[in-house]
């Protein structure tokens, strides 16, 4: 049995930062990734690299063929640096293997049939998530239906794509592939789409993916799906069937924990299949950490990042960064135009007790949106009335992928919105209108 000092099982972007910090420091590392195609985990090779990388082909006007070409080349350059990156360095050794724990710190791998034991005196689960399928009879076993990952290794274009829920993932394949010239159905239970942000700007959002050519069918719940030939087929309870050359389902994500032999261990899972770790990130067993996804937290490659610096202070720091400690985490949701948002929508700060100053802008009203000739979209603010601390904002337009960060900063600083209103900001920027934005005379 080979013993390192770490052991991180899966690539992701905690993981493989934590293995090349510790493999600095002198130390022995082991990383194990089931899948030669994964090395670099979910961001660069089926998450936010790849479909930005659409996006942005998709925006110049590339047709299909040519975009998924830019996104092959892309994801592919990215894996192979990842993977050069640890698997050259002295210090680390990578295994592409499957990885189970058989003891609370004993690994088995293995590999074109073979099969050995690793254990180390930390061990980080850094496995992430899969895509959570829906008990719907036909889901998994019909032909040409496929989750978000399938979706991407398409050679050719669907010309009817039809998508089963309403979430974040699933509007971003609707925006892109419509814009790709794909006739798009967006199938959900739920009555409205995004029904967490700012309703305006929800409304906003859906009038957008319209007139792109999205069409919605809510408030309809699936009861099977069947193929006629090639087709694929969805039954529905409310609205009859649909007939799509492709389905993807689009229906969350859950923590990638099965065949991991968890049930070896005395590692405990929460309610949702998630791992249950401390605010340190630490499992139930001493020394066996979990990051990421995969602990049920924010899937995403920046809370994953966070994560390492967790980590980082309470191995070899002084402990006093924590899950506690982080706050305000911006999002955004790249539909076009781009949908940011961080902290409370009007609602949640009022049903949380707060007086609030609120604030709407339209981009229209923005020099910027002019001259970006987009002026699609809607700014939203809302501040505590008695501290004049940012609650929250709402960006719905251009660059909003950037400009929330500015707005996180300040709340993470106890900023007053007073400082952004009196700022001076380049003209003519999407920036500049953060003046606007927080002046409630």
């Amino acid at each position: 049995m080979k013993n390192y000092d770490l052991l991180v099982i899966g690539f992701g972007k905690a993981g493989k930062t934590l293995a090349a910090k510790f493999a600095s420091l002198g130390k022995k590392v082991a990383l194990v990734e089931e899948s030669n195609t994964m090395y670099g985990g979910t961001c660069i090779n089926i998450g936010c690299i790849p479909i930005k990388t659409l996006i942005v082909s998709s925006e110049k006007g590339d047709k299909y063929e040519v975009a998924k070409q830019n996104r092959d080349n892309v994801v592919e350059k990215l894996r192979a640096k990842n993977f050069a990156g640890l698997n050259n360095n002295p210090q680390v050794d990578v295994y592409t293997a499957k990885a189970k724990f058989i003891e609370d710190k004993v690994i088995e791998i293995s590999a074109s049939g073979e099969t050995e034991k690793l254990t180390a005196e930390i061990v980080v689960i850094n496995t992430g998530t899969v895509a959570n399928v829906l008990n719907i009879p036909g889901l998994e076993t019909s032909k040409n239906v496929v989750d978000s990952t399938e979706l991407q290794k398409l050679e050719t274009l669907p010309k009817n794509l039809g998508i089963l829920g309403a979430g974040n993932i699933g509007l971003e394949f609707a925006s892109l592939y419509a814009k790709f010239g794909s006739n798009v159905t967006v199938l959900d239970s739920t009555q409205n789409i995004l029904g967490r942000e700012e309703v305006v700007v929800a409304n906003l959002a859906k009038e957008y993916l319209e007139e792109q050519g999205v069409k919605f069918i809510l408030g309809t719940e699936t009861s099977e799906i069947s193929n006629n030939g090639e087709k694929v087929v969805v039954h529905t309870k409310e609205h009859g069937t649909f007939e799509f050359d492709v389905l993807l389902h689009a229906t969350g994500r859950k923590p990638n924990v099965q065949n991991l032999g968890l049930e070896n261990t005395n590692v405990e899972l929460s309610e949702r299949g998630a791992i249950n770790v401390d605010e340190h990130l630490e499992t139930s067993v001493d020394n066996v950490f979990a990051v990421g996804d995969v602990n049920g937290g924010l899937q995403f490659t920046y809370t994953s990042l966070d994560d390492y610096r967790i980590l980082i202070s309470y191995l070899l720091g002084d402990k006093s960064y924590s899950q506690k400690d982080r706050k305000n985490v911006p999002y955004t949701i790249f539909i076009s135009p781009t949908l940011s948002h961080v902290g409370l929508t009007e609602k949640e700060a009022l049903e949380a007790g707060y007086e609030v100053f609120s604030k709407e802008l339209p981009v229209a009203n923005m020099p910027r949106g002019v001259v970006n000739g987009d002026t699609r979209g809607l700014f939203k603010s809302v501040v505590d009335k008695k501290t004049n601390l940012i609650l929250g904002a709402t960006l719905f337009g251009k660059n909003s992928e950037e400009l929330i960060n500015l707005i996180k900063m300040a709340m993470d600083n106890n900023i007053p919105y007073t400082y952004i209103r009196d700022q001076v900001f380049t003209h003519p920027t999407m920036g500049e209108n953060l003046n606007d934005l927080f002046n409630f005379n």
